[in-house]
């Protein structure tokens, strides 16, 4: 579930940065703020005589984002707003002090203006490096002041941008990603939000000291064993040398040449958009609200309406499925209708089962899956309907390693519930083992003595059916 990131205030060189509230918009509104993802645009460069512009500006840059997969399947997540923060000058400084070969094929001429975050080309010795200041040891003032701001104006943001006045190519990333008006900026911008928010690595090579293990970098090139194994020989994933360490370490990436995180014309590659999927629904639930709700409801009558509003992809890959008293009901639609036969003479329970069923993530050997469920107990006496209460949790179920020979690691997450239960399942539907799972702790499940071969993984809350993943042991 979402993790809100309230900002602290903190002092640097004993240095404190006074509280400044300035002007903000929501420029791309899907829901209430808490239950969507929220991008900040903060404006660089711009005067406040140029906040039109500012505004127009996000919009290019907003509706690009959101035009490129998989932001654009998942719109629906977010929400952008945008921060007018004011300039006493307009642009971006620019010393002529970077690498020549940028600075002949993209000339910028020599600057220096007074800008609020002090955006600066030639950053890092590099022409086209637009960054908060010239170097690290310049850089902690600045990062305190847009931490300040964010503080001040929009503490529960998830992603913030950096969005500079300056018509010249350039752009960086950090965990404030920062880009020009550029025509290509946009592209650096998305680029860039794949550093910061998702944690992709650059598919070119980045030098040594940004090598390590991410969702798309690997010192593992076996294809059993590589992490991205379940997507070679689909959409040209395989396993591409990355680049070589100066200690000799080999890194290998899972695109070549055909990923956005290596040329800001092409796409994300498809595991890029699982692990930027996976973001998503690690940080909210696609279950935005449910009737009746969390409170009692007290001499209901018949017929009773249970009801979701779901916040779905597009296409709408979304799938439920609808469980009354352990036995199936319904599936795939947004609400269901409960009449007096349907029910027995006590406590009768009607359980929702929500989970993303996209092929931009492969399931059957993805080892994260994510489910929300909402779950109504329904008093029913012989004077009739006596209460309903209802109970929501969003589970995270990781199953790894998979393929698996001698036995697999399980862990599950969740709100509201302290243990599920997994049963390993034959091809013939034999239950082979079952293993009791607690909130938050991983159990090792031994499966040396199984025969190698194709096994269901069923995951099961309270008898109802959570998630259903294949096992392969080797």
């Amino acid at each position: 579930m979402k993790q809100h990131l309230y900002l602290l205030f903190f002092i640097i060189n004993f240095q404190i940065v006074s509280a400044q509230v300035f002007t903000q918009e929501t420029i791309q509104n899907n829901g209430d703020n808490d239950k969507r993802l929220n991008l900040v645009i903060l404006s660089e460069g711009y005067q406040s005589t140029e906040f039109a512009k500012f505004k127009t500006d996000a919009i290019t840059y907003t509706n690009t984002i959101f035009s490129t997969p998989p932001f654009s399947e998942y719109a629906n997540f977010f929400n952008v707003h945008i921060i007018y923060v004011p300039s006493a000058e307009s642009g971006a400084d620019h010393p002529g002090t970077g690498s020549t070969y940028y600075e002949t094929n993209f000339p910028i001429p020599t600057t220096d203006v007074d800008t609020y975050f002090n955006a600066t080309f030639d950053s890092f010795d590099l022409h086209y490096l637009l960054f908060y200041e010239i170097d690290e040891n310049y850089a902690n003032n600045t990062e305190l002041k847009i931490n300040s701001v964010l503080t001040d104006n929009f503490p529960t943001y998830d992603q913030a941008l950096i969005l500079v006045n300056s018509p010249y190519y350039g752009g960086s990333g950090g965990e404030f990603p920062m880009a020009s008006t550029d025509p290509a900026g946009q592209q650096v911008a998305i680029h860039e939000i794949g550093h910061s928010f998702f944690n992709l690595k650059d598919e070119y090579y980045p030098g040594d000291i940004h090598v390590g293990e991410a969702i798309n970098m690997s010192a593992e090139s076996n294809i059993t064993a590589v992490k991205w194994k379940n997507w070679i020989g689909t959409n040209a994933i395989d396993v591409h040398l990355n680049g070589t360490t100066s200690a000799g370490e080999k890194w290998y990436k899972p695109a070549n040449g055909s990923c956005k995180m290596e040329v800001l014309s092409q796409s994300f590659c498809s595991v890029c958009k699982e692990g930027m999927i996976e973001k998503f629904h690690d940080l909210i639930s696609p279950l935005e609200k449910y009737s009746p709700n969390n409170t009692t409801v007290n001499n209901p009558e018949f017929p009773i309406n249970f009801d979701l509003t779901l916040i779905k992809p597009n296409p709408n890959t979304l799938e439920s499925s609808w469980i009354l008293n352990g036995n199936a009901f319904a599936s795939n639609v947004d609400g269901v209708t409960i009449v007096e036969p349907d029910l027995n003479t006590g406590i009768n329970t009607l359980t929702t089962v929500i989970h993303d069923n996209t092929a931009l993530l492969k399931i059957d050997n993805h080892e994260t899956t994510h489910i929300s469920t909402v779950t109504w107990t329904i008093n029913q006496s012989t004077l009739g309907l006596e209460t309903i209460e209802s109970l929501s949790d969003y589970f995270k179920i990781l199953m790894y390693p998979n393929p698996a020979s001698d036995s697999i690691n399980l862990k599950f997450e969740s709100e509201a519930t302290e243990m599920i239960t997994v049963d390993i399942i034959s091809v013939d539907g034999r239950k082979i083992v079952s293993k009791t799972l607690s909130n938050l702790n991983t159990s090792t499940l031994d499966i040396s003595t199984l025969s190698s071969g194709i096994y269901l993984a069923n995951f099961y809350s309270k008898n109802v059916l959570l998630a259903s993943k294949k096992l392969v042991k080797e």
